[in-house]
């Protein structure tokens, strides 16, 4: 089963805080993710998660598995569909670089077409774009979640 690695960075101008209480917005992404339908936010750690991803749709819940305010979150799907990934958040000037790694197992053949000419690649820097214009024409989140999360243990923050 061979897995792709995806990597993607932008620089967002808006401060840390702001960029990463937008991206616990979960809720949200399919304003800004392409591959995205709908997300559900099930509890503070758990996702339910239905993609398209060239016609194929898809559907896995994923644990977000640690998690630290304003520097970056982590998690890893449930059953035999793998997806895990982390996003960081680094202060870069007077705004916040985003770094995102995914890691998924592409499965169709159009799914394993796309990630080895790198379309998946460059779809997660597509996002990345939509998420820095949604952020910066806005001027502020739609929200927060400022706890963290280590190992399945959930902390108020």
């Amino acid at each position: 089963m061979a897995t792709s690695i995806v990597t993607a960075e932008i620089d967002v101008d808006a401060p840390i805080r702001a960029v990463y209480d937008q991206w616990t917005q979960f809720e949200e992404f399919p304003r800004f993710m392409s591959a995205v339908e709908r997300i559900d936010q099930l509890d503070d750690e758990r996702t339910h998660w239905v993609v398209n991803i060239g016609g194929v749709e898809r559907e896995f819940d994923a644990t977000i598995t640690d998690q630290v305010p304003d520097d970056h979150i982590s998690w890893a799907s449930h059953g035999e569909k793998l997806h895990t990934g982390r996003v960081s958040f680094v202060p870069a000037g007077d705004g916040t670089r985003v770094s995102l790694e995914m890691t998924w197992v592409p499965e169709s053949f159009t799914e394993k077409t796309g990630a080895a000419l790198g379309i998946d690649e460059r779809a997660a820097k597509k996002d990345l774009e939509r998420f820095k214009e949604f952020i910066e024409e806005r001027g502020r989140e739609t929200g927060g979640w400022r706890g963290e999360i280590h190992g399945g243990s959930t902390r108020e923050v």
